[in-house]
């Protein structure tokens, strides 16, 4: 099964499975046909010794050169109840880069090809061993940055998300078969009652579908996580907000106006929620090319974000440059923040239609509070039941959107276009696990995996 970039299903592949660095343990991982005759020659054994699956043994392992470099465990998970479906060996040696890179070139020069990135979970997809969304939900679990994220990733790894999707794709294939037998037997009138069968299924996966829809927008946000720019004119304290929402002094703070030329980015963790801070330059009119660039980097990025924090001076006021910012902003996608509530001795924000709180970055008031309405506006309350990514959401959009079409077609009374229908939203959903042809984005799925994963 060779492909334009070399791979081919049938070699054996090696890779450290650890993280490079100095560690307790390291791990290299073969798979493959000749995986075990390999590892019984690092192993100093004869090539054809069969070893016990699933036992641990204590083995000395061997240099291209025959020098002894490290004694380990080896074990075997013989195909196909292995994570990639061949035949697979781990050696677990001592977390020495040195001696591991000894080891992976002495498995090289026995006939082993270095693994591409995430070949090997591409090869459990290719045997049956994982559908597509679990294989990527594997990349998701390993680049979790927080633990709402991991038990979405593993809910998704352990198939809840590939259920959903496969059951709905078989009541649309359900409908679909009632559709064409309208069109096979169409010289027989099957009647109202056979148009009101197929429009009764086609009601109810679309409502599922509708679920299934909003829970992976939730997944896929979860997964993203959130961007929240800090906008406002000079010296409102943008950076005192960044540097004390992250727990730490990112930003330079002076009191020279103009002090951040550039976008600087921190990220937190709001309930489970990754979110990208991103502090900005303060707008206002610069004769300076350096901040006039900062300027419109700022602008630029307002298209960009899910949330925008327009940060005011509670202690100088509304200003005519306040105005002018919040006008070029989207009022349903932002928060007032008035700041330095600390210098005066009681404050009541105005009412200027969004959201509005009173606090001070120097002292911490009110930014309790700044959190929970944060996590609320950007992500919801509630962790997402899996992990999602866009591409999903497209193609659940793709499949809604053939339903839709389809019902229309129906109440039309053309039988053969709500079968075409119904076939497109059938083959978008095959596309989220797999089920269809979907060679075209193997190659961009895997290649943003670990290697030796």
């Amino acid at each position: 099964m060779p492909r334009a970039d070399g791979y081919q299903l049938g070699d054996s592949i090696v890779a450290l499975a650890t993280a490079a660095g100095e560690a307790g343990i390291g791990v290299l991982r073969l798979s493959g046909p000749r995986a075990l005759a390999i590892a019984n020659i690092l192993c100093g054994l004869p090539a054809a010794r069969s070893w016990r699956p699933r036992h641990a043994y204590l083995r000395a392992f061997y240099g291209s050169d025959g020098e002894l470099l490290d004694r380990g465990i080896a074990l075997y998970f013989p195909a196909p109840h292995s994570y990639t479906g061949e035949d697979v060996v781990e050696l677990q040696g001592h977390g020495s880069p040195v001696l591991l890179e000894a080891l992976l070139a002495a498995a090289v020069a026995q006939g082993a090809r270095l693994a591409r990135p995430g070949e090997f979970t591409e090869r459990a997809f290719l045997h049956g061993r994982l559908d597509l969304a679990q294989a990527e939900a594997v990349a998701d679990l390993i680049h979790a940055r927080s633990r709402s994220q991991a038990r979405a990733a593993l809910a998704s790894l352990e198939g809840r998300f590939s259920e959903g999707i496969d059951a709905l794709r078989q009541q649309i294939l359900g409908a679909l078969a009632l559709a064409e037998a309208g069109l096979d037997f169409s010289e027989e009138d099957l009647g109202e009652a056979h148009m009101a069968a197929i429009a009764q299924q086609l009601q109810g996966v679309q409502q599922q579908l509708q679920t299934l829809l909003q829970q992976s927008r939730q997944g896929a946000k979860l997964g993203r996580g959130a961007r929240v720019a800090l906008l406002g004119r000079p010296n409102v304290g943008k950076s005192s907000l960044l540097n004390a929402l992250a727990g730490r002094d990112t930003a330079i703070i002076t009191p020279i106006a103009g002090t951040t030329r550039d976008i600087l980015r921190e990220e937190i963790t709001l309930n489970g929620l990754p979110v990208e801070l991103l502090d900005t330059a303060g707008l206002r009119q610069s004769d300076d090319p350096v901040e006039q660039e900062g300027v419109r980097r700022s602008r630029a990025l307002l298209a960009r974000v899910d949330w925008v924090l327009l940060l005011l001076d509670a202690s100088s006021g509304w200003q005519a440059e306040d105005a002018t910012i919040l006008a070029e902003l989207d009022a349903q996608r932002c928060t007032l923040l008035w700041n330095k509530v600390d210098l005066l001795p009681a404050f009541c924000p105005p009412e200027l239609g969004p959201p509005s709180f009173g606090i001070s970055a120097r002292t911490g008031a009110g930014l309790a509070d700044l959190r929970a309405h944060l996590r609320a506006v950007v992500g919801g309350e509630d962790s997402a039941p899996y992990l999602a990514r866009q591409r999903h959401v497209l193609a659940l959009e793709a499949a809604d959107n053939a339903l839709q079409e389809a019902a229309m077609q129906l109440h039309a009374g053309a039988e053969e276009l709500v079968a075409q229908g119904l076939r497109d939203a059938a083959a978008a959903l095959g596309q989220i696990t797999g089920a269809v042809d979907v060679e075209e984005i193997l190659g961009e799925i895997f290649s943003r995996f670990c290697i030796g994963k």
